[in-house]
């Protein structure tokens, strides 16, 4: 009996050292049950950090191989020869051939034929991109300019608003007998700094001129001035010009960039040639001649169409030559 009694005492223990343990678990069991209960380091997040570490370079490295696969594509591409000639067909590798340079006449056509195929408005704007070179040396440069000039064959059939500037009863006169769409004089200076009245253009005789300095800053481009042919006696030759003018601008951002539209496309060929060279002799006047072409690059387009790449020198004034130069030719 005692050695019966001391076997069972003995399992009594087995099994409540088992409930204990049994209890232990339960506490550490997953809310989950599909999930299993794995011991983890007690530094889990600092080993986390040093295995991604690998991870970050792995991306650097794929980074890296993209770039130099990329920079060895592009290489690839500059290193092409380009074909001898035009293409034949009309889809082709444009890398494969040199950027056309067109004669006038061509572009034009071209930009015609585009119109037909692409079935797109016949009497769309023709536009001219012109780049220019600024530099007057020893770190000068020609400063952003606006012109007014009377194209051969106008496109626009809208009659600008000028104003005169003038103390002359006369004048005023004149000037409302000649299309003037505002003429006076100092009394004008409000009203355009109201915009109670938004003329088009500008002109002046030279006499008012010291008065209307508080217009400077607001005309900015359009302020009369001399080499824009705005200040002046004969008033109705100023109002020709103005009232039919077609004014075009440098880019005030890009300082060399000039874009203009010349013509539609409806406009004959040689309408639109005539249109074009008339621009392009009026912004050679910025510069002088002996400092080489002013225009570096010229595009001709249409308001739907790719620029095309002009052959510029036929177009380019030629500098006079001197008299010295005429005896040594003799």
């Amino acid at each position: 009996m005692a050695n019966m009694a001391a076997a069972v005492r003995s399992l009594g223990g087995v099994l409540i050292h088992q409930w204990h343990s049994l209890s232990k678990m339960a506490y550490q069991t997953p809310l989950y049950p599909c999930s299993a209960c794995v011991q983890v380091p007690n530094r889990h997040f600092a080993a986390a950090a040093a295995a991604r570490k690998p991870d970050k370079k792995t991306k650097k490295g794929v980074k890296e191989k993209a770039s130099n696969e990329k920079q060895d594509e592009i290489e690839k591409i500059k290193s092409y020869p380009f074909m001898e000639g035009e293409p034949e067909d009309d889809v082709y590798l444009k890398r494969l051939y040199p950027r056309q340079i067109y004669d006038v006449e061509k572009a034009i056509h071209l930009l015609k034929k585009f119109q037909i195929l692409d079935y797109t408005n016949p009497k769309q704007g023709v536009y001219l991109d012109l780049t220019l070179d600024m530099a007057l040396g020893k770190k000068k440069k020609v400063e952003p300019f606006a012109s007014v000039l009377n194209l051969p064959y106008p496109f626009v059939s809208e009659i600008n608003k000028v104003a005169v500037f003038t103390w002359n009863a006369s004048d005023i006169k004149i000037a409302e007998e000649n299309g003037a769409a505002f003429a006076g004089g100092t009394n004008l200076i409000q009203k355009i700094l109201d915009d109670e009245i938004k003329p088009d253009f500008y002109v002046a005789v030279p006499e008012i001129m010291p008065e209307l300095n508080p217009l400077k800053k607001k005309l900015k481009k359009r302020f009369p001035k001399l080499t824009r042919k705005s200040i002046g006696r004969d008033i109705p030759k100023m109002l020709e010009l103005f009232k039919t003018g077609h004014e075009i601008m440098v880019d005030e951002e890009r300082e060399n960039f000039l874009k203009t539209k010349i013509a539609t496309l409806d406009m004959s060929s040689d309408q639109i040639a005539a249109n074009l060279q008339t621009v392009v002799s009026e912004v050679c006047r910025h510069r002088p001649l002996n400092l080489g072409p002013f225009v570096v690059r010229a595009f001709l387009r249409s308001s739907t169409s790719e620029g095309l790449l002009l052959k510029m020198e036929p177009l380019l004034p030629k500098e006079v030559e001197t008299k010295e130069g005429d005896r040594e030719a003799a």
